[in-house]
């Protein structure tokens, strides 16, 4: 049994005791090495970036490869498309992968000089699934604080309207941490959901997050994003990389998932999780 087996998440009840700062922290940097300035200031406006161009034709071609090998074997054991989660702490070729510096590199801008990688989790909407993933901010489900980890979603397949891409509510950041209520729709991929999304209460009308595979999407921990359910005949799979500051302190064990991929771990708030064999 692997870390990832050994640490759910925590209850709802068991998050709303720690005392967590959730609240956008805006980027604060002088002399960024990959982005613009005019690239940070948009983050901190708009609470995203994209499209970056991460992994070329061949190193997609063998990620999708070693998915498929992955998708095939949990799917025997009767897990589900979705379930694929902590893949750092399970494959060493996702540990290695958060250190690719065509992705890394603007995550550093973000969040440098300090950056710990600690999650890395494939979202895989099989043709017709039917299942979609609700309006939600990720802190929500994190015993993290402050807020201050940065989400890179990478392509693994085309993602467009047509097979269900990731969609952004922009600005949506800028509100702290959102009321949600709990669902128990079983066509929902997570339980917490926040309601009124696409009315605007919460920020602009939601943008499509449209990659094509291998080009990857960075977004706050805070901003509300979501997809709806896959009705095509293609397959839509992304792999989600969690980059936090090494300042982000983790409880109920979580300080086991991270490692450090720049800078330092200063304060000593995470364990550098070991590559797996």
């Amino acid at each position: 049994m692997s870390i990832a087996d050994e640490l759910p998440n925590p209850s709802r009840e068991q998050l709303a005791r720690l005392p967590r700062r959730l609240d956008f922290m805006p980027v604060e940097n002088a002399a960024p090495e990959v982005l613009t300035r005019e690239e940070i200031d948009r983050f901190n406006e708009v609470g995203y970036l994209m499209p970056f161009d991460g992994l070329d034709g061949t190193e997609v071609r063998e990620l999708r490869a070693f998915f498929d090998g992955v998708l095939g074997a949990f799917l025997e054991l009767g897990r589900d498309s979705y379930s694929i989660n902590s893949a750092h702490l399970r494959f060493g070729r996702i540990h290695d992968l958060m250190r690719h510096p065509r992705l890394l590199g603007p995550v550093v801008d973000l969040i440098g000089p300090d950056v710990v990688a600690w999650g890395a989790h494939f979202f895989c909407k099989m043709p017709h699934d039917g299942r979609a993933v609700p309006w939600h901010q990720d802190c929500a489900y994190w015993p993290l604080s402050p807020s201050r980890t940065v989400t890179l979603w990478l392509a693994i397949d085309d993602a467009d309207p047509g097979n269900a891409n990731m969609r952004f509510v922009p600005r949506s950041h800028r509100h702290g941490l959102i009321g949600y209520e709990e669902s128990r729709d079983a066509s929902n991929v997570l339980g917490l959901v926040v309601a009124e999304a696409e009315a605007g209460r919460s920020g602009d009308a939601p943008v499509d997050v449209t990659l094509r595979a291998g080009q990857f999407s960075l977004h706050s921990d805070l901003l509300l994003h979501g997809s709806r359910a896959n009705d095509s005949d293609r397959r839509r799979c992304g792999l989600t990389l969690r980059y936090a500051s090494a300042e982000v302190r983790a409880w109920y064990g979580w300080e086991r998932k991270g490692f450090v991929v720049r800078g330092a771990d200063r304060l000593g708030h995470w364990a550098d999780a070991p590559r797996p064999v």
